[in-house]
């Protein structure tokens, strides 16, 4: 991972592509230059994974008013590894200075609403006539067309139309799971893989290509296992009663009596063996996976069970086994965690310098 010249602290790597020569960034994607139209969440992620892959992504910023979510420089993390320009693109002369940059760019990402890029100028039409062989990113939250195309909207409202929030929660109402599931997996990862597939083909054809990666489409792609489980009759439409979502006895959340969780999931039959063997858990109740009709009892039967160590105690319990539990941990503990340390999962960024 290219650990870049701005972002923040506590902030997940990617790769291993920390290597530079001669000053020279070092990655697959190294000599590769990205315009990324600032923005918020899924754009600039978008274009922090591709700066930790290596490339020069230039961050076109607005010139009056500085976008993005208001956090001090040095815990913007999608910001590191990337240069920035302020540019005011309704100016002749702030647009003049982005097509000459476009001109030598491999990629541009921008994050408007369908319609904005085309009416200041820079539109896939306008940047394909300077230069034929650049792929043009466009993350929507709806797509380029269709009812609501024009419609404002957040990773929630995405995630609703699209079967993926009400599958998720307890019984009682849907929970959103954070911005991850729309915003990040179904908007910035399905709009970095169609660019590298559309770079794959420019960089052999010489043609560039327009990449609409629409939130709600990467999101329904996620859903499709689900989908599929849900028409083959193994998958209900009632929260919490599910083999993955809850409803399971053997793959949940339990309290631990500290008032902290463990989560614990050994669907296999083998792991679930071991699980009930290193816990101690009575055989004679749950020496077998019992199936869905029994799922609330058993659940209500192992939070009992779960409740009478720490988490320290359970996951010393089952540490190095196949049982399949681990800590519920928050954003200070999983940063501090042996395993994760040991990967350098986390690196701390607060002392990097942003380039301007």
């Amino acid at each position: 991972m290219w650990r870049g010249e701005a972002g923040g602290s506590a902030s997940a790597k990617l790769g291993r592509c920390d290597v530079t020569r001669q000053g020279q960034r070092m990655g697959p994607l190294s000599g590769t230059t990205v315009i990324e139209i600032k923005g918020i969440g899924p754009g600039p992620y978008a274009g922090m994974l591709m700066a930790d892959l290596g490339a020069d992504v230039i961050v076109v910023e607005r010139a009056s008013t500085p976008s993005g979510l208001g956090l001090p420089a040095q815990y913007e993390v999608t910001s590191r590894g990337k240069q920035s320009i302020a540019l005011d693109l309704k100016n002749p002369d702030g647009l003049a200075t982005l097509m000459r940059l476009l001109a030598s760019a491999d990629v541009l990402i921008e994050g408007f609403r369908p319609g904005v890029a085309e009416r200041l100028g820079f539109g896939p039409g306008d940047c394909h006539e300077i230069n034929p062989a650049l792929v043009y990113g466009r993350l929507t939250g709806w797509g380029q067309h269709g009812p609501l195309s024009q419609t404002a909207g957040h990773d929630i409202n995405y995630i609703a139309l699209i079967g993926a929030l009400a599958a998720i929660g307890t019984k009682a109402a849907p929970v959103p799971p954070l911005n991850l599931v729309g915003d990040y997996a179904g908007g910035s990862l399905f709009l970095v893989i169609g660019v590298l597939a559309a770079l794959l083909e420019a960089r052999q054809s010489g043609q560039g290509q327009v990449v609409d990666a629409a939130i709600t489409d990467g999101a329904a792609h996620l859903m499709s296992p689900f989908y599929g489980w849900h028409n083959a009759g193994g998958w209900q439409r009632t929260r919490e009663t599910n083999i993955v979502d809850g409803g399971n006895y053997f793959y949940g959340v339990y309290e631990t009596s500290d008032g902290k969780h463990v989560a614990v999931g050994p669907l296999e039959p083998q792991f679930y063996a071991q699980f009930i063997e290193l816990g101690g858990f009575d055989p004679a109740v749950f020496g077998q996976q019992a199936g869905p009709g029994d799922w609330a009892e058993k659940r209500a039967l192992l939070a009992e069970q779960l409740r009478t160590r720490t988490q320290q105690e359970w996951c010393e319990t089952f540490a190095g086994s196949a049982a399949c539990v681990a800590p519920v941990l928050d954003f200070v503990e999983a940063t501090e965690h042996p395993h994760n340390v040991a990967r350098e999962t986390y690196i701390d960024l607060k002392d990097r310098k942003r380039v301007v």
